[in-house]
C-alpha cells in the first residue's frame, strides 16, 4: 500500500503532539518540524487540515502553537486519514464490461476493511513510547 508523505507527515506530526499532550501545553512549529524531520512550509499546510479535521487547536503569536484537540485515545487513524488524503478510502473501480460489478465488489469489501481497521487504530497507539505496535490487518 502507498501512503503518501503528506499522510506519513501528518501521522508523525499528531504522535508527537500525543507525546505531549496534557491539555494546555502548546508546541511550536519550528520544534515539531525538528523533532520529526519536516519542513516547516509543508508542515503548516499539514496542520491546517488536521485543525479543518477538527484534531488540532492552535494559537498565534509568540507564544503560539499546535495541541492535539481531544486526548489521543479519541483520535483514530481513520479520521487522520479522512483529515489528509480522503481520497485513499475511496473506490474507484468502475462498474463496465462483464466482470466489472464483481470486481467493483471485491474493492469495495477491501475498502469495508480497511475503514474498519482504520478505526481500531488510535493516536495512542502511534504515539506509544513502548515497542512497536503489532496490527493485523
Amino acid at each position: 500500500m502507498k501512503i503518501s508523505q503528506k499522510l506519513e507527515y501528518a501521522c508523525r506530526a499528531l504522535a508527537q503532539l500525543a507525546k505531549t499532550y496534557d491539555g494546555k501545553t502548546l508546541t511550536r512549529l519550528d520544534d515539531l518540524a525538528q523533532r520529526e524531520a519536516i519542513s516547516a512550509n509543508f508542515l503548516v499546510q499539514i496542520l491546517n487540515d488536521l485543525r479543518r479535521g477538527g484534531m488540532i487547536d492552535s494559537r498565534r503569536g509568540a507564544s503560539g502553537g499546535y495541541l492535539l484537540s481531544r486526548p489521543a485515545n479519541q483520535i483514530t487513524l481513520r479520521q487522520i486519514v479522512e483529515a489528509v488524503e480522503p481520497s485513499q478510502l475511496q473506490n474507484t473501480a468502475l462498474d463496465q464490461g462483464e466482470s466489472g460489478s464483481s470486481v467493483r465488489r471485491a474493492w469495495e469489501n477491501v475498502s469495508v476493511q480497511l475503514t474498519k481497521n482504520l478505526e481500531e487504530i488510535t493516536l495512542e497507539s502511534l504515539a506509544s513510547p513502548t515497542s512497536d505496535p503489532m496490527f493485523y490487518i
